[in-house]
């Protein structure tokens, strides 16, 4: 009998050779070969002829200017804070890529968005990991009626393309592609030849039906879509469902979108009736202390076309011979940065000091507006001196110890002021030309110079 023929596939860009080798020659990547089944050059034919046979023909060349281009229609999903993140609804014939960890509430989130799409529209949801019977409880247990809910439970990529040819819904929903399997392939559901294949035959049957298709994804230990990044590239938009499953409070966040602004954030709370939209997120990210307290500072950041305030915690404690820096929700490397530029340039020192700082909320902030906030927060706790009530700081801190101006200053301040803040110090070129009623602000162009200020008030 003759030995069957192996490969090893890559499972970050699907690439296969022949033998196994410590690094992938087509991405780079480390130890990301994996051992498979090598398909039959006969079976392999066969497969490209069933995936491509009813496609159209060659499109004709056409010049850019000749091409008309309109506004594409949007549908509300019924849910503002998933809207806003999507960039105002869902669009016919795009496919949404959606991943996050186990029970984050990806599930229940969708469920609630097909509930309210199918009062105007045929949905459809193909379940792959539960029954019918789980999905109709866990729709009793949120207190949809579901009514117009079509429900399929399969996880063979034929059958579910036959249904959708049936169906014709307007809105669909694959829980999970991982899960989805087609007989032309000899691997295993959730193998990188698997997950390319369904992913990409399913978004062809989406462009060509109109129907909007969701794709609910596995994520990797590291917090990575699993499956080849292939598919995060073949799909319109990719969102990810963040935020710890000990705290109520969700984050939807958009890192593609072909329709729309990326970095757009959805606040989301999560209740016994499912996943209830945060209209004012500034109050999750801020803490209710009576009395302003040392190492505390808040600032305003951006996420998308949103402006947020958050509170930034510092402490300074003393260290050992190695003194720790440890940042969440904020990059550690900039931290050690920032301890550089408050030594040489205010005179103050934490070389022997752990510095330990936190972004209030679980919010990750990745924009350099942070950086006055943090120094400011820094100096607060190693003084032991609170900042006054109603105060808040952004801008960016460079190494020369100048501060830089922060995108859209104006939007922030009135953001902070709508909000009761009072006192803020900004870079200079963000200070506005007309005063903010109820806000005093000082403009601000060196470290040593905000230092100062914030010892005096």
């Amino acid at each position: 009998m003759a030995k069957e023929k192996t490969i090893y596939t890559c499972s970050e860009c699907g690439g296969s050779n022949a033998k196994w080798l410590g690094k992938c020659p087509h991405c780079n990547a480390w130890n990301t070969l994996e051992e498979t089944r090598a398909i039959p050059e006969t079976a392999s034919k066969n497969r490209m002829q069933s995936l491509t046979r009813g496609l159209n023909a060659a499109q004709p060349v056409t010049t850019l200017s000749d091409i008309q281009a309109g506004e594409v229609a949007r549908t509300p999903t019924g849910l503002e804070e998933l809207d806003r993140v999507l960039g105002g609804g869902i669009v016919s014939g795009g496919v949404i890529l959606i991943g996050g960890d186990p029970g984050i509430g990806k599930s229940t989130l969708l469920l609630q968005a097909l509930d309210s799409l199918s009062r105007q529209m045929p949905v459809l949801y193909v379940t792959g990991e539960e029954s019918g019977a789980q999905v109709a409880l866990r729709a009793q247990r949120l207190g949809l009626d579901g009514s117009k809910v079509r429900v399929q439970a399969e996880i063979q990529l034929e059958n579910i393309i036959t249904t959708l040819e049936a169906e014709q819904p307007s809105f669909c929903v694959i829980d999970s592609i991982q899960t989805i399997y087609s007989d032309q392939l000899t691997s295993a559901p959730g193998s990188v030849a698997q997950v390319r294949e369904c992913a990409a035959h399913l978004t062809r049957v989406a462009k060509s039906s109109g129907c909007t298709m969701v794709l609910v994804g596995h994520v990797t230990k590291e917090g990575a879509l699993a499956g080849p990044r292939v598919l995060e590239h073949i799909v319109d938009t990719v969102l990810y469902f963040e935020g710890d499953t000990h705290s109520s409070f969700r984050l939807v966040r958009a890192i593609k979108n072909r329709f729309g602004a990326v970095n757009e954030i959805g606040v989301f709370a999560m209740t016994d009736k499912g996943l209830k939209g945060v209209s004012n997120p500034s109050a999750i990210f801020l803490s209710t202390h009576g009395e302003p307290v040392p190492g505390s500072c808040v600032m305003v950041t951006l996420e998308g076309t949103r402006p947020m305030l958050v509170e930034i915690q510092a402490l300074v404690d003393s260290g050992g011979p190695s003194p720790r820096r440890l940042s969440v929700g904020l990059e550690r490397d900039r931290l050690a940065m920032l301890l550089a530029v408050l030594h040489r340039h205010a005179g103050m020192s934490c070389s022997d000091q752990d510095v330990f700082v936190n972004a209030v909320g679980g919010v990750r902030i990745s924009e350099p507006a942070a950086d006055l906030a943090v120094l400011l927060a820094i100096q607060g706790s190693l003084r032991g001196k609170p900042l006054p009530k109603g105060f808040f700081a952004f801008g960016e801190v460079g190494l020369a110890g100048e501060i830089r101006p922060a995108p859209r200053g104006q939007e922030r301040l009135k953001e902070a002021a709508k909000l009761g803040f009072s006192i803020a110090v900004v870079p200079k070129a963000n200070a506005p030309k007309k005063p903010i009623e109820g806000l005093t602000i000082h403009a601000v162009e060196r470290v040593e110079e905000a230092v100062e200020l914030a010892r005096s008030l």
